[in-house]
């Protein structure tokens, strides 16, 4: 298990860019709104070629000049996402399925914590938000056992899985089927953030609030305990398909509140802020090209 207990990505007053473990003052310090609000953020350096391994917390202790996310591109060889994944936002709509609905994000989706977002002209109309609670995995692993699975898990972050909707379903785009690849695959698509906070820290899941606001309004307000399958079957049920490797992102679905429900898609210049209980707020702005 890692040395860390909350592990962010930022950049120092000497310009150099570094992993730590921010010194917080309990465990539902906000390390994104704390920084989002001027408040000088600390962290003790974390040395160590692999994160997940063999890193180790050292003595010297930085000041948070920009935070960033806290994986990049290279760290990550997939993001996985889980669809149709919250018993609240299914009830009505779609009857809920039977086994986890699996869909891909490419490494090339991962964002940073505070970036812009670029959304291509072609997917403007119908951008949208869906907050995620996200699970780092941390040890590679195949066929793995439900009553096992956290033991893979690194940590947990803050997670938007940004989508087309007109691309996703809307048949003019998508045709007669709904498809999940295009609609939410575009480069940045997955900002993480603000870091990524330990399993030894989090112990249960599944007893999380999560809350999504677009410019300070709150549209997303659900707790994880609503997740259809948690994330002990998750892992256990995808990790039959392809080997579930080091540094893998599983983002478990998003509750109701997503702007395509009301029409309240996002728009250029938007703020949107996704908190959860004890992880922190994840930051980004919306930028149209």
């Amino acid at each position: 298990m890692s040395d860390w207990n909350r592990l962010i990505r930022f950049e120092a007053n000497d310009g150099k860019i570094y992993r730590g473990d921010a010194i917080v003052s309990d465990s539902d310090y906000d390390i994104g709104k704390q920084f989002a609000e001027g408040k000088t953020i600390k962290a003790r350096v974390v040395v160590g070629s692999n994160i997940f391994t063999d890193a180790k917390v050292s003595d010297e202790v930085l000041e948070v000049k920009k935070l960033l996310g806290p994986l990049t591109a290279e760290d990550v060889p997939v993001v996985k996402c889980i669809g149709m994944n919250y018993k609240e936002h299914l009830m009505g709509i779609i009857e809920p399925p039977p086994y986890p609905q699996l869909f891909y994000k490419p490494r090339t989706s991962v964002a940073d914590q505070n970036e812009d977002i670029p959304i291509p002209l072609f997917a403007q109309n119908t951008c949208d938000y869906e907050g995620e609670l996200c699970v780092v995995i941390g040890k590679t692993g195949k066929n793995i056992n439900e009553e096992d699975s956290l033991s893979y898990v690194a940590g947990y972050v803050s997670g938007n899985d940004l989508s087309a909707r007109d691309w996703q379903y809307f048949p003019e785009y998508a045709g007669k089927t709904p498809q999940l690849g295009f609609s939410k695959s575009f480069d940045r698509y997955a900002p993480l953030g603000p870091a990524i906070v330990s399993s030894k820290i989090i112990k249960d899941p599944h007893a999380l609030q999560l809350q999504t606001r677009i410019n300070g309004d709150l549209r997303q307000n659900c707790g994880t305990d609503d997740l259809l399958f948690n994330i002990s079957r998750i892992i256990a049920f995808i990790s039959q398909e392809t080997t579930l490797e080091q540094g893998t992102v599983i983002m478990t679905g998003t509750p109701n509140g997503c702007g395509g429900i009301d029409g309240k898609y996002l728009k250029d210049g938007d703020h949107v802020e996704i908190t959860i209980d004890q992880i922190g707020t994840l930051s980004h702005n919306i930028k149209f090209l």
